[in-house]
């Protein structure tokens, strides 16, 4: 299905693989798609992509502080897999032309400096490395990413505690003694825009870069709607009363480890903040202005959140509307 314009800009959302998930189910297939000649293999390393380059990897960078120039993802091809007998497998799709795309998630024990490959490229940290992809090696690299964090935390049969085993290509773990069967899982996330006339709500937390506003945000929890979740939690978050009433704009697969961002512009009934302590270190109203200028760069005070984020594009969103 096309993408709209809007969800087109936002990295991430992938575009151009089909998951062609009737193949999950056929061994043979796959195992003959993943030592074919066209085979496309991405690498994950402990929550790291695999991207060009000789060059260190990016430095652990304070939430909020500008993302460098991510580098190329490095594809490999089928001799991917005699890198480690150890590494964890799973089939993302096809591509357009028909392509398999797989990827490995390399051992803890795996160095890459004494592999075959040492010197093609580094594990780079993810949101540097994903910040620059496109919408099909950003859309790759984060369903790997969000299915090997799934693998990772989901040994264990959550119904009885006995190790589960992977099937279907990665995508589904069996309890072989009590017989059930795990999926894995997306947790909604809403990111919403409180405004009130020509004002739109902002907050940060204590961990953040000095400066740096984003959007509230919050797990929808059971029985809630996704527009019931938002004005609850910027009640809970800010004091700020908004009807459930909200505009969708869009969303954005967040593999850290498996959300999905949806983000929303609400009206609200109230001005005055109270701000929930454990939740946010503060939260103020920015005007218009105030806000064209911090997403434009000329405001020295206060900084938005990266493009990569989709709580950028819901700022961009509400400062477009006439």
């Amino acid at each position: 299905m096309p993408l709209s314009k809007a969800a087109a800009a936002i990295p991430l959302v992938p575009a151009g693989l089909d998951r062609a998930a009737h193949h999950r189910r056929d061994p043979q297939w796959l195992e003959a798609a993943f030592n074919s000649e066209n085979a496309r293999v991405l690498m994950m390393h402990e929550g790291l992509l695999l991207v060009e380059g000789s060059a260190p990897p990016s430095a652990p960078l304070q939430i909020g502080a500008p993302l460098p120039s991510g580098r190329p993802l490095l594809w490999l091809g089928p001799q991917a897999g005699m890198l480690s007998p150890k590494a964890r497998r799973i089939f993302l799709g096809e591509t357009e032309k028909g392509s398999p795309v797989f990827a490995l998630d390399m051992p803890s024990s795996f160095n890459l400096d004494s592999s075959p490959i040492s010197g093609l490229g580094v594990f780079d940290d993810f949101r540097t490395a994903a910040s620059s992809l496109d919408a099909f090696n950003g859309g790759c690299a984060a369903t790997a990413r969000a299915i090997f964090e799934w693998h990772r935390r989901h040994t264990f049969c959550s119904n009885c505690g006995a190790r589960t085993r992977i099937e279907e290509a990665g995508w589904k773990r069996k309890c072989d003694d009590c017989g059930v069967e795990h999926f894995p899982r997306t947790d909604p996330v809403v990111i919403m825009l409180a405004v009130r006339g020509d004002k739109c709500l902002l907050g940060r937390q204590k961990v953040w870069r000095p400066g740096f506003w984003s959007c509230l945000a919050g797990f929808v929890e059971p029985g809630e709607t996704i527009e019931q979740a938002a004005a609850r939690e910027i009640r809970e978050e800010a004091g700020i009363r908004c009807t459930t009433k909200a505009d969708y704009l869009f969303c954005q697969p967040w593999p850290f480890p498996s959300s999905l961002m949806i983000g929303l512009i609400l009206e609200a009934d109230n001005d005055d903040i109270t701000v929930d302590q454990c939740e946010l270190e503060t939260a103020r109203w920015f005007t218009r202005t105030e806000t064209a200028s911090m997403m434009a760069g000329t405001n020295p005070d206060a900084f938005p959140p990266m493009p990569f984020a989709v709580a950028h594009h819901v700022i961009k969103a509400w400062l477009e509307r006439s």
